[in-house]
């Protein structure tokens, strides 16, 4: 896989990405679509993390009927740190999340990623609704 370091960040991956989104390899994701978070939302970017269970986690939390799935993925361009949870939330990048206004190529599907006891899903909503109600949900796009 080819590495695509940025001034925004040197890491060189392997990247991954979750979703619902039933891809097949060569498959472009792109920017432009409702965010699982924050429907309401048309997003600038598509989001990727250097940590297999990340987007697993992604995948769960993903808007949609489909199974959860995660894929590795290839920038095609230039990508930088996900601001949603570097910095203002998180000193630095410790969850190696990105983002990109370029597509991600499907690499390939990843079956080794760990799942969320339901229970855990569960919480996680709940703090994802929470959040949303006292406002604090913003999405920096």
């Amino acid at each position: 896989m080819a590495s695509h370091p940025t001034p925004a960040t040197d890491d060189t991956g392997p990247f991954f990405h979750g979703t619902k989104a039933d891809l097949r390899i060569g498959d472009l994701l792109t920017a432009g679509f409702r965010s699982n978070y924050r429907p309401e939302v048309v997003m600038n970017h598509v989001y990727f993390t250097a940590l297999p269970d990340g987007a697993g986690l992604a995948a769960e939390l993903a808007a949609g009927d489909g199974a959860p799935r995660v894929y590795e993925v290839e920038p095609t361009g230039a990508f930088e740190d996900d601001p949603n949870v570097t910095d203002k939330k998180f000193p630095g990048n410790p969850t190696r999340s990105y983002r990109s206004s370029e597509p991600l190529r499907i690499v390939r599907e990843v079956d080794d990623w760990t799942r969320l006891a339901p229970e855990a899903l569960q919480g996680w909503r709940d703090r994802l609704t929470a959040m949303h109600a006292e406002g604090r949900g913003e999405i920096i796009n």
